[in-house]
């Protein structure tokens, strides 16, 4: 038996086509029309991974209402927004409710099977014992390439995997500029150059959150953006 995967999507042919894609690669897959079905679902039995819509049939934003519901159920389910609602406000509404990643319909399979497989990874290295080779260590900030977290002055920054990545490459090569190019190849994704500047906004804000005066992530206008020596927190 696969993975369990739940996909909740109001359109037939695309939820059809992304459930076979997944069960060629093995994965157990169910599949829910609407927020209501699928929460009643999940009540009696979570999927071990779930890909959301936002807009469910007649529900704008019946996704995010999921996502809170199964968040609420779970802190470590992996939760997939996947949908065609690429506004800021929208992103930042999906990482807040709790989401792991939030991706556009216009990514390929192969992008999304390795999100996927991403999240299962990091699920599994959660179990096991950190070893020093795991950890890149910058000033206040510890980086666990294995599990994919990081921690800055002993307290979590909720990343999700894209932004992680993102984050690894800046930071395994401290005063190094990385191009949006090169930041894209190292986090595995194909977007647009303003899509980049848009996650390092976001990440900038989530340490932030934990460190109102984090400043690591320089922009170096024209080129890209470097990471230098970690603010004391």
């Amino acid at each position: 038996m696969g993975r369990r995967i739940a996909i909740v999507e109001d359109e037939p042919a695309i939820r059809e086509n992304y459930a076979e894609a997944l069960r060629r690669q093995g994965y157990d897959v169910d599949t829910y029309a609407n927020r209501l079905t699928a929460h009643a679902a999940f009540k009696i039995r979570l999927p071990e991974l779930a890909i959301i819509d936002i807009g469910l049939n007649d529900e704008p934003e019946g996704g995010f209402d999921l996502c809170r519901d199964l968040r609420a159920m779970s802190d470590t389910l992996p939760i997939i927004f996947l949908t065609a609602r690429d506004s800021e406000l929208d992103t930042v509404s999906g990482f807040r409710l709790g989401a792991d990643d939030y991706l556009t319909k216009d990514i390929g399979l192969a992008h999304l099977q390795a999100r996927i497989a991403a999240l299962f990874r990091r699920l599994e290295l959660m179990k096991t014992p950190v070893t020093a080779d795991d950890l890149i260590t910058q000033g206040d900030l510890v980086l666990d390439s294995a599990r994919m977290l990081i921690n800055l002055a002993n307290k979590p920054v909720p990343l999700t995997v894209t932004e992680f990545w993102l984050v690894h490459a800046l930071v395994k090569y401290v005063g190094h500029v990385k191009t949006r190019e090169q930041l894209m190849q190292a986090a595995n994704i194909y977007v647009d150059e303003d899509t980049i500047s848009s996650h390092i906004k976001r990440i900038r804000k989530k340490f932030q959150m934990v460190n109102a005066n984090f400043s690591s992530i320089e922009t170096v206008y024209g080129l890209g953006y470097r990471w230098v020596t970690p603010q004391k927190a």
